[in-house]
């Protein structure tokens, strides 16, 4: 399969890019955690929980080098063999044109293969269909009836839940 975009390791360098792009009100409202990221915070984030890792996170770059994004794997269980992926595009004309998708494919590629997972979970609010649709292109699937309500600043919302097991991600794997 031929990808346009490419992933790095993000570094302490990018704090100011991760803390402008999360706090972009269409990025926000598509979070459980909606609170106005700092840099005081991100790097909080990195010391408490990627350099123990607990997280693995990258950039995500388009061929040209542009970065777009970041995806990361948080509350790695390496006993159990499982984290929680996530996903964020901080750049308006970069959503709804595949990358998500292309995203997650590299990523799962990471988590299965040089991580050693066995099965990845993500949550997501239901009304962000242009997400929903993405993971499932990536072979996420729906967990059926698991799901949790929040109150957010847009009222109260229900999170649902997907996954994809090591298996099911090589037998779809192109």
């Amino acid at each position: 399969m031929n990808h346009t975009v490419y992933l790095r390791p993000m570094t302490i360098a990018d704090t100011s890019k991760i803390v402008t792009w999360r706090n972009k009100d269409f990025v926000r409202e598509n979070f459980i955690y909606q609170e106005l990221f700092t840099e005081e915070g991100h790097l909080a984030w990195i010391k408490n929980q990627v350099e123990p890792g607990h997280v693995v996170q990258f950039i995500i770059c388009l061929e040209d080098g542009r970065e777009i994004g970041s995806v990361y794997f948080r509350d790695i269980d390496r006993e159990h063999k499982t984290a929680e992926y996530g996903i964020f595009i901080g750049e308006e004309d970069a959503i709804g044109c595949g990358y998500g998708t292309q995203t997650a494919r590299l990523a799962l590629e990471y988590a299965f293969d040089t991580m050693g997972l066995e099965k990845v979970f993500l949550r997501f609010l239901e009304e962000n269909t242009g997400a929903r649709i993405s993971y499932e292109h990536a072979g996420f699937r729906l967990i059926e009836n698991k799901a949790e309500s929040v109150s957010l600043q847009q009222g109260e919302c229900r999170v649902l839940f997907m996954e994809i097991d090591r298996n099911i991600w090589k037998s779809i794997k192109i």
